[in-house]
């Protein structure tokens, strides 16, 4: 991975932003710088952050993570970060494997911020790897939206253009360029453990699955999927009528369902 030295985003420590969040760069376990910004909850309580993990190729500044993260801070307090690769982070993107340890960084920093309880919430790549990092983690409750449930899936065309992305030299100087998305060359080694071999091991934890029924990626049989590991009780599953995929799909009335079941877990009081 690349080293901090690789990236200019350390000027970005502690600034305070237009919006009256305060943005910060925290460094990963394994090195890498990632971008940061806090927004305090609309009433003022310190009970609940929520942490929220964007999907592949988005970052903090784009439009469907900020909108997320206003509408959510109606709820509790509000972490976003850009993954690696993503944004003003540094390093490149491994797609969803070692994304698990920037999620860490976002969720230690919001218990550094005073927030009495964290939970997370990821859109697609960042659902994934709020299904991965969960396990063993101290959250007060997990939401993965649009999420696969297995690695490598290739059914639709949006996912096999990814692949090629992902996969092909071309691909990459595209997503550099085109997504603002920088992307490891290396493959998985080894292959980390998938969503639906992640999501048994989440509980006592609330849980809640939202996907869909216009999803263009990843069809229903994956979050129904990660709703049937998860056992009886494990996990709550919505499937949303005429919802397409991830944060730029999410209106504000499922955005505010959501908050509304997060408070009901976690009172923001």
């Amino acid at each position: 991975m690349d080293s901090p030295a690789e990236t200019g985003n350390l000027r970005l420590r502690g600034r305070v932003t237009a919006s009256s969040g305060r943005r910060t760069v925290l460094l990963t376990s394994d090195g890498v710088p990632i971008e940061a910004e806090h927004l305090p909850a609309a009433n003022g309580s310190g009970r609940l952050a929520i942490v929220i993990a964007h999907g592949f190729t988005g970052a903090l500044e784009r439009p469907a993570v900020r909108r997320a993260a206003r509408r959510l801070s109606r709820f509790g307090g509000v972490v976003t970060f850009s993954f690696r690769g993503h944004g003003r982070s540094g390093g490149r993107s491994t797609v969803g494997d070692l994304e698990v340890l920037d999620l860490a960084a976002a969720v230690a920093w919001a218990h550094r911020l005073g927030y009495a309880r964290v939970a997370t919430v990821g859109f697609s790549m960042g659902g994934s790897v709020v299904l991965r990092h969960a396990p063993g983690a101290d959250l007060a409750a997990v939401v993965s939206v649009s999420s696969p449930a297995r690695w490598y899936y290739r059914g639709t065309a949006p996912m096999r253009r990814l692949h090629w992305v992902v996969t092909r030299p071309a691909g990459r100087l595209v997503s550099r360029f085109g997504l603002k998305t920088r992307i490891h060359p290396r493959d998985w080694d080894p292959v980390p453990a998938s969503p639906v071999e992640s999501v048994p091991l989440i509980a006592p934890t609330p849980l809640l699955i939202v996907h869909g029924d216009r999803d263009a990626y990843f069809p229903l049989d994956h979050p129904r999927s990660l709703a049937a590991a998860a056992g009886e009780d494990g996990a709550e599953l919505w499937i949303e009528p005429g919802f397409g995929h991830a944060e730029n799909a999410a209106d504000d009335a499922l955005l505010a369902r959501i908050g509304e079941w997060l408070t009901s877990r976690v009172p923001a009081a």
